[in-house]
């Protein structure tokens, strides 16, 4: 499963009927992509091959491989092919698995036609990360490296710094659990080293390149004073994460043309953001002409999130008649996801969701839903599970995991922000960590559609745990919802401990109700066990409600329509 977007042009071949009734299945889904048509099919897969980012052909595999060869040239620029039957029973991912995007495009182009994917890159096959999908450049002996990861051969792995990088198989091991310097090595760092038949290189986005430039400055200019800056320092430039400059050199066309033949991005301060910044080569100069005494020191060490006190300067400034560059290296941050996982239901969990776990090297959780996700994970991935109750403890064990600079994933069930994992991880995260938040399809959604349309208007939430929230507390807000006619949904009903507090609230909203508003409580949503109950303020048994349960309570407007748990919106063609 993948939530990666189709390349932006995709020409679409077919021979038959069948085959351009299918394509028309998929331009309806994509309006990038387009039947290509010719003289003769052959003619057509050449023309797409030609002016597309990606082929689609609803041809024999054979036919297809035949007519290609003779074009292919890189696998960085050729593009990706997919092949899908007469029948659409299977798209195969034919070329450009990882470099071109084919493996997702065949997903993607099964999940539309309701085929199956066929995808036979060997690290897919065996579910582990191939090193060219890591979101990085990769250079050097790429292929022996991957083969010597799948076959299970001692792979060292030799980091600049820690990089959160996912996980990857117990045979990849650390410079620190492995010191032996024989074998095949991955290193992961922003410096040229040689080259060899063993070592696959990493290139972290670690370096950010300052740029100041006098107006109307030629693009070829910057590019080599660039380019030479880094040779000099030793630097590869597959590591820069962006450029950097003035705000008012943002529409410098040598600036941009740069920017653009590195396929990086541009960030530009403010002379007043850029003044602030201590450098060890300010100048008056520049000062008077900009308003800041560094553009290129500064802009480098701001870098792409103005967090001077991540970075060190490599390179001070370097000038020429009209362009200037210097150039910082970022420490690496970790990342922690929070991932809300659904309600429980594998099919309820996002792509996204799904992503973020893959993507992890360490993942925290709940005991019960870590087993719900194990066979997401990647083989290598450590997990670290605790039992009910033990929510701070798994939060400041998620930060701290994420502190030391790698990447984790810290989940919840529904959504992490609902009653879950995201409030207490986010109290303790710095800025040290950059935080990904994953929705998820809350409880109260899932029980809203088990029961029809009951939040079709508003309605508030309300958690009837008093451990951590007074019940004094809790019984304002119960009674304000009252007030207000909401729509309310408890979580945190009732347990053996707490067998009183929904009987209570359920009494507060029925001062402000009608004996016959209805009441839907639904226990284990999308999971094994599944119950719904209808009932109504007058008649719901407290006691048929536990932890597994979410409660349901109407407003004045809620009624039942055959059955079903409706909440009017209130449109005004009703009347």
């Amino acid at each position: 499963m993948t939530d990666q977007n189709p390349p932006a042009r995709i020409g679409l071949v077919a021979a038959t009927a069948a085959g351009r009734r299918h394509a028309d299945t998929l331009t309806a889904a994509w309006p990038h992509a387009r039947l290509v048509e010719a003289e003769t099919v052959a003619d057509a897969l050449r023309t797409a091959w030609a002016g597309c980012d990606a082929v689609i052909a609803f041809l024999a595999t054979g036919a297809v491989v035949r007519i290609v060869a003779p074009l292919l040239d890189d696998k960085h620029t050729d593009p990706a092919v997919v092949v899908v039957d007469e029948a659409a029973r299977h798209a195969v991912a034919l070329l450009g698995g990882h470099a071109g995007g084919g493996n997702a495009l065949a997903e993607q182009v099964a999940a539309l036609l309701d085929a199956q994917p066929v995808i036979t890159t060997a690290t897919d096959a065996v579910d582990l990360p191939g090193l060219d999908t890591l979101g990085w450049p990769v250079q050097g002996a790429v292929a022996a490296v991957s083969r010597a990861i799948l076959d299970g051969e001692p792979v060292r792995l030799i980091a600049d710094a820690d990089w959160p990088l996912p996980a990857l198989p117990p045979n990849v091991r650390s410079a620190d659990e492995d010191p032996t310097d024989d074998g095949y090595r991955l290193l992961v760092t922003d410096r040229v080293v040689p080259s060899d038949q063993r070592t696959a290189v990493l290139r972290p986005p670690s370096l950010v390149a300052g740029v100041g430039a006098s107006r109307g400055v030629p693009a070829a200019e910057v590019a080599e004073l660039l380019h030479r800056v880094l040779a000099d320092a030793g630097l590869d430039p597959a590591s820069l994460r962006c450029l950097a400059t003035a705000d008012i050199k943002a529409d410098e066309a040598g600036i941009r043309s740069t920017v653009d033949a590195l396929g990086v991005p541009l960030v530009t301060w403010p002379a007043t953001r850029l003044a602030a910044v201590d450098v060890p080569h300010p100048s008056e100069v520049v000062r008077a002409a900009v308003g800041t005494p560094s553009v290129a020191e500064a802009a480098a060490l701001l870098g792409p999130d103005g967090r001077v006190d991540d970075a060190t300067l490599l390179v001070g400034k370097t000038a020429t008649a009209m362009a200037t560059v210097a150039v910082a290296r970022h420490a690496p941050r970790g990342r922690l996801a929070v991932v809300g996982l659904g309600p429980g239901a594998a099919d309820l969990r996002t792509p996204r969701a799904v992503a973020e776990l893959r993507r992890a090297a360490v993942v925290v959780g709940l005991d019960q839903y870590l087993e719900q996700v194990r066979e997401v994970l990647r083989p290598g991935t450590r997990v670290l599970s605790s039992g009910l109750g033990a929510e701070e403890a798994r939060a400041r064990a998620a930060v701290a995991e994420a502190a030391a600079g790698r990447a984790v994933a810290l989940i919840g069930s529904g959504d992490a922000g609902v009653y879950a994992m995201a409030s207490p991880a986010l109290e303790y995260a710095d800025e040290r960590i950059d935080v990904v938040g994953v929705p998820g399809v809350t409880a109260a959604l899932a029980a809203g559609a088990l029961l029809g349309a009951p939040l079709g208007h508003d309605h508030a939430y309300l958690s009837l745990s008093d451990l951590h929230t007074p019940w004094d507390v809790i019984e304002r807000r119960v009674t304000a919802a009252a007030e207000g006619d909401f729509v309310t949904l408890f979580y945190n009903p009732r347990s053996r401990a707490r067998d009183w507090q929904l009987g209570r609230a359920l009494g507060i909203l029925a001062a402000h109700r009608s004996p016959d508003t209805p009441v839907g409580v639904v226990r284990n949503a999308s999971r094994p066990g599944e119950r719904v109950h209808l009932a109504t303020v007058a008649t719901l048994d407290p006691a048929i409600v536990d932890m597994y349960s979410v409660v349901v309570v109407g407003s004045s407007d809620t009624r039942l329509v055959a059955g079903r748990m409706v909440t009017p919106r209130g449109y005004r063609w009703r009347s």
